[in-house]
């Protein structure tokens, strides 16, 4: 038996939930996938798997069995690039956790980042806060970008980087067009959102709390006509309908070549979120994460993305 093959496989059917998707996300076949988990379960003589007509979950033995795999994996993982590589020259991918709203800079992020160093592979991938915190604390993401407020709320031991405040804007189209830039207006209140057609996202995502709460201290309750969890959906349906939005300013700065929008900063509350970089307390970094930290505590690199992008952080 492959262990540490068998071990991917445990891991990829925590990620997918689903014999089959967990198989092809292997490149294998769910049959050899299946007779591999059944391997480790008789090599350590403990069910792993609960089994019924799909997948249904792990048992108590399973879980610590993937626990274990995840941290196999990552020091698996930590050796190659360490060995392939050098301090002047990581070498490997890195799997950058990002909450939606911060796309935009996790993007620059990475290009600079690769820029810097052209052996590093980033992979950015959009999540929720949960998705990402959770996935730092189990070792299956490298580094993440989100709301770190968060952490202290909720007794989640994680490293932070502070980058910046999130600040917000009212994005809807301008009674008159501009030259092929965003326009912006006066400040306006979240109160006088009231009565408008809003596109929001949906509950479940953390950033939409932090509106609904600006939205409550302003003294008004909001229902949206569209609802999305996809940030490009928010921005377009401002574009192509005659709905609003409320949006961070890395998106603001995303949507500066839509001349017939107009970005209205937002105040009385003016709501202010920390955005930063997280990473796991205590751990040893691979060469790849070490370089991703160096650049993220690199004050210029996010000045040079503001005026590089139009991103208003």
């Amino acid at each position: 038996m492959n262990l540490l093959g068998s071990l991917k496989y445990l891991v990829a059917l925590d990620e997918h939930r689903h014999f089959g998707r967990a198989a092809q996300a292997c490149h294998i076949t769910q049959p050899a996938l299946s007779n591999a988990l059944r391997a480790m379960e008789q090599e350590f003589g403990c069910a792993i798997v609960t089994r019924g007509r799909s997948f249904v979950g792990f048992t108590p033995e399973g879980q610590r069995v993937l626990a274990s795999a995840r941290r196999m994996l990552h020091e698996r993982e930590l050796l190659r690039q360490n060995l392939q590589g050098s301090a002047e020259r990581p070498v490997g991918a890195l799997r950058i956790g990002v909450v939606p709203t911060a796309v935009p800079i996790a993007a620059r992020f990475a290009a600079s980042l690769q820029a810097r160093y052209p052996g590093i592979a980033p992979v950015v991938l959009s999540m929720s806060s949960p998705e990402i915190e959770g996935g730092l604390e189990n070792l299956s993401l490298d580094l993440g970008l989100g709301y770190t407020d968060r952490l202290a709320q909720l007794g989640i031991r994680l490293g932070t980087l502070a980058q910046y405040a999130e600040h917000y804007f009212l994005v809807r189209r301008a009674r008159q067009a501009g030259y092929g830039r965003l326009q912006f207006g006066q400040v306006v209140r979240w109160a006088d959102l009231a009565d408008l057609p809003l596109c929001l996202l949906t509950p479940d995502m953390h950033n939409r709390s932090l509106v609904d709460g600006a939205f409550a201290q302003a003294g008004i309750t909001v229902t949206p006509v569209i609802e999305t969890n996809s940030i490009l959906t928010l921005a377009l349906s401002v574009v192509a309908g005659d709905v609003c939005s409320v949006l961070p300013g890395a998106l603001v700065g995303a949507v500066r070549g839509y001349g017939e929008l107009e970005a209205l900063p937002l105040a009385e509350p003016r709501i202010l979120t920390p955005v930063g970089f997280m990473f796991p307390p205590g751990d040893r970094p691979s060469r790849t994460q070490e370089a991703a930290r160096a650049l993220a505590r690199d004050a210029g690199w996010l000045a040079q993305v503001a005026a590089n992008s139009g991103a208003l952080v």
